[in-house]
């Protein structure tokens, strides 16, 4: 969920010698016309390739997509960061990123949070609320993970 605590997950992460990739990137996802119209899904062959790189070695991938399903097989494990839609505004009204000021913004991460938070919940393996947590607690937990899982991690 956008304002779930990703970036800043990533971030402290990475600066404890954790490799990471966030897939809001155009290496990582690109736009395709869907059915219901154009939808930012990843790069499949290109994240394929990279869990091919790395084999065993702790990675974490930060994104949500609506293909990212099909990557699954090839992950130990899940890991949903989520917050109180009240939390996740908030967050989102106060970062760089410019995502979640406008109104409309603001309508589609609730229409996530009501429809898209769901489904990402039944199919992780772990589900961290980043309101009751630090972000040095979230990046513990995803290290015990790591620790216990191997690679492929993705957060939120």
């Amino acid at each position: 969920m956008s304002g779930a605590g990703k970036s800043a997950t990533l971030l402290e992460l990475a600066r404890r010698g954790v490799r990471v990739v966030d897939t809001d990137a155009d290496e990582w996802s690109e736009w395709v016309q869907a059915a219901d119209g154009p939808d930012w899904v990843w790069r499949l062959d290109r994240l394929n390739a990279l869990l091919d790189e790395v084999g065993s070695a702790p990675l974490v991938l930060a994104g949500c997509r609506s293909n990212q399903g099909a990557l699954y097989p090839r992950l130990r494990a899940v890991v949903l960061l989520t917050a109180p839609l009240p939390v996740l505004l908030a967050r989102v009204q106060d970062r760089a990123n410019p995502y979640g000021r406008t109104e409309e913004d603001r309508a589609r991460i609730a229409e996530h949070v009501a429809w898209v938070e769901p489904l990402l919940r039944r199919s992780a393996t772990l589900v961290l609320d980043t309101a009751q947590l630090s972000v040095a607690q979230v990046a513990d937990q995803v290290e015990a993970l790591l620790k216990g899982a191997g690679a492929g991690v993705p957060p939120g």
